[in-house]
């Protein structure tokens, strides 16, 4: 091959041609993470629920507090992704939902969490997402409330 050959400028055309076969449709809009895998068969209804409605999720388990880097790799990428909003639940200080809110210009939506452990029925993780400081907004739904939450990233999705 000739240097020529080998440096040889990519038509708009071509470059065209190399998205021909990623499909838009089967991009996820809505995010649903949490921190734990026990918080999963509660926060699955949250994909119950946009399944209903027609809106492609993605499901994932990340811990704020465990691995904090993977959180922030994650919101900080999301748009670049094609997501439009992230459903986030935890349980106890609930610190997901305001570390990815912190990492994203992303809607974040927080569902807070009981657990064995929680304070005044999940009091603590309700305090905890709605009590974000300025500049880092987090809505929030009723504790347990995964449902809630993919009804409002619906309505965020078609506003």
């Amino acid at each position: 091959m000739s240097k020529s050959e080998e440096f040889a400028p990519v038509t708009e055309t071509e470059v065209a041609h190399e998205f021909d076969e990623l499909d838009v449709d089967d991009v996820p809009q809505v995010g649903i993470v949490m921190g734990s895998k026990s918080d999963l068969p509660v926060m699955e209804r949250a994909g119950e629920e946009l399944e209903e409605r027609g809106i492609r999720y993605e499901l994932r388990v990340m811990s704020a507090h465990r691995d904090p880097e993977t959180v922030a790799d994650y919101a900080k990428n999301a748009r670049l992704r094609g997501l439009r909003v992230i459903i986030a639940g935890a349980g106890l200080s609930a610190a997901l939902p305001g570390v990815v809110a912190a990492h994203t210009d992303l809607p974040v939506i927080g569902v807070p969490l009981t657990s064995k452990t929680s304070v005044a029925g999940g009091l603590d993780a309700l305090l905890a997402v709605s009590q974000m400081p300025p500049g880092v907004p987090v809505a929030a739904v009723g504790v347990d409330s995964p449902k809630n939450a993919a009804v409002l990233a619906a309505r965020i999705l078609n506003a």
